[in-house]
């Protein structure tokens, strides 16, 4: 996944739904206040300033049942542009809250705030929010718990604990020069120092013994783990020593439940998994480990294993909750880096619930079907440029159908809007490549791929299938992808190329997996289908004043994760406050005094 940055950068589909309408809310309001600001952070014994929302990393846990209306009022303290995603809330008829930059709003300047309104429809499980700008949201994310409305049960055991748990990356350095440096060089970023685990690199890193998380348990409990891949790059393998993980729920969606040693999670996707303790004390700790799943040949990735631990109350200790420090650790086996064939067997057993309470609500017919080629392309060295591509005189670049996104300046959903899309964007983005070839075999001689701002505009209510096929012509990867504002039904996937009549027949259209992130796979392709319910309505706020910057001499194929301003400057330092992760037994109205974050 050391290249997924910069498909990232290229997702060019934006789905404009042509409706107006107008939101209700039925729930309670559930108000937050977030004040981006710079943080004094030490971690692997280095000390940075950050970008934190509320002095906390990560920042503070979102908590509100289906129904509710969420209300958060930004407020931007930092010298960077800013915008939050609310990444996988549907965003039903008010999509202008949805929040990546110069997609669906202008950023938030500095000094600035902006209030960002939406109903939880339909939802309940975890989500996450996260910086929608440059490289903002290596340290600027935080969890969504959502419960069930009042008086519905889950439909498993209630656990009798639950904890959010957020992988996350850690660089040393400034992220935003690591960014802008790969814009300019069109190499691949410079990997992140450590994994984190709730903000900590735990004992595995170097000096990192005391920054470490510690799951806090009790025997012959069920805890539900609210699991979060907010690292920038990397699918990550997790599993707890000796505890098997019944996962229950995916991208905030019910799934029939499976009990595996090991999960898999891209980046962007949520898992929630229930844990249930031994019947009695063990006289053992155990290692959490989290570790990344690459098949990249080209650019870098972080090849390391993050740690936490799980640790048991003693009941003979004469303190109450007291843990015995001198304990054996035991570790669990992970997969190898590359290891496909766990990734494609693991995928394959995610199942919709499929009940008559939650069915799977999955297309049989199909109005408009696309197939996206995506993978990893060149741009031409700038003149007199240096760079770091795969040769001399080339860029990476990545694209969907051979073309890159370029990221306008005015938002294409207050362009669409208002009419004025005329400069902005061309409605003509490919429904299929331009020159079909041997996509996961010998790669075409020419690599280089076009730029442009296209979109693909769709009616109301129209059903849709898309088929994106994984390329190999800078190397077979796993690309993560994320549709805003949709869920969609995994109906299909497989390896090599993909066949319209052979694989089509082998679609699941019963109770196939229900998400808005998918990996494509390595060398493969994934077909997903999803309807196109989610109307554009009034809100848009308007882009007035904003200056988009870009590094000097850097590449113009942005995309909505990028927009570096102010790179390097650093206001008054602030230390960090505990981390907004834990129990979530109660709902707030605020955000107010976090729980530990479970550092010792």
């Amino acid at each position: 996944m050391a290249t997924s940055y910069l498909l990232r950068c290229s997702s060019l589909v934006a789905v404009l739904v042509l409706l107006f309408s107008i939101g209700m809310t039925e729930g309670a309001i559930r108000e937050y206040q977030f004040d981006v600001q710079m943080t004094n952070v030490t971690r692997l014994c280095s000390s940075k300033s950050i970008v934190t929302v509320n002095g906390q990393f990560p920042g503070p846990t979102v908590f509100a049942r289906e129904g509710d209306l969420v209300v958060v009022r930004v407020v931007n303290h930092v010298p960077y542009n800013m915008s939050i995603h609310w990444h996988g809330i549907r965003q039903l008829r008010s999509g202008w809250a949805d929040g990546p930059a110069y997609i669906t709003q202008c950023p938030i300047q500095s000094g600035q705030s902006y209030v960002y309104k939406f109903t939880i429809t339909g939802q309940r499980g975890t989500l996450w929010w996260h910086a929608h700008i440059s490289w903002l949201r290596a340290t600027v994310y935080g969890a969504i718990v959502i419960l069930p409305k009042p008086g519905v049960p889950y439909p498993f055991p209630a656990p009798d604990k639950e904890v959010p748990i957020m992988f996350g990356e850690w660089w040393t350095a400034d992220t935003e020069a690591v960014i802008s440096q790969a814009l300019q060089t069109g190499g691949g970023p410079n990997v992140s120092d450590a994994f984190t685990i709730n903000g900590l690199p735990g004992p595995l890193y170097n000096c990192s013994a005391k920054d470490t998380f510690k799951l806090k348990v009790q025997p012959g409990k069920t805890y539900m783990l609210r699991i979060i891949n907010a690292a920038l790059n990397d699918e990550l393998f997790f599993s707890i020593a000796g505890h098997p993980l019944t996962i229950v729920d995916v991208d905030a969606v019910y799934i029939k439940p499976i009990t595996v040693e090991t999960i898999l999670i891209t980046p962007g996707q949520t898992t929630n998994v229930l844990l249930t303790t031994k019947p009695s004390y063990p006289g053992a700790t155990y290692y959490m480990l989290a570790a990344p799943y690459s098949t990249a040949r080209s650019g870098t990735f972080d090849n390391t294993t993050v740690a936490g631990i799980l640790e048991y109350e003693d009941p003979a200790s004469p303190s109450p909750a007291a843990f015995n420090k001198n304990l054996p650790v035991l570790k669990p086996t992970l997969p190898q880096i590359n290891d496909t064939s766990f990734v494609a067997n693991y995928t394959g057993k995610l199942r919709s619930l499929a009940t008559a309470e939650y069915p799977a609500d999955v297309p049989r017919e199909v109005d408009r079907r696309f197939f996206f080629t995506v993978g990893l392309g060149t741009h031409p060295c700038a003149v007199n440029g240096t760079c770091q591509g795969p040769t001399n005189d080339t860029r990476f670049a990545a694209s969907v159908n051979n073309v890159s996104f370029v990221l306008p300046t005015t938002a294409l959903l207050q362009a669409h809007f208002t009419g004025r899309s005329n400069g902005v964007y061309s409605p003509n983005f490919p429904a299929a490549p331009l020159v079909p070839f041997n996509y996961t075999g010998t790669p075409p001689n020419n690599t280089n791929v076009s730029n442009g701002t296209k979109l693909v505009v769709l009616p109301y209510g129209a059903s849709v299938e898309l088929v994106l096929q994984g390329t190999s012509i800078q190397g077979a990867e796993s690309h993560p992808l994320h549709l805003h504002g949709f869920n969609f039904f995994v109906v299909g996937q497989g390896f090599g190329n993909f066949d319209p009549v052979k694989d089509l027949a082998r679609y699941n259209l019963v109770d196939p997996v229900e998400r808005n992130t998918v990996g494509v796979p390595a060398a493969g392709w994934v077909a997903i289908r999803f309807r196109a319910d989610n109307p554009v309505s009034g809100g848009a706020r308007a882009c007035r004043g904003v200056v988009h910057a870009l590094p000097p001499g850097g590449p113009r194929q942005l995309g909505p994760e990028d927009g570096v301003a102010g790179a390097g400057r650093r206001p008054p330092q602030r230390e960090a406050a505990p981390s907004a992760v834990g129990s979530p037994q109660m709902l707030r109205r605020h955000a107010g005094s976090p729980p530990t974050n479970g550092r010792d």
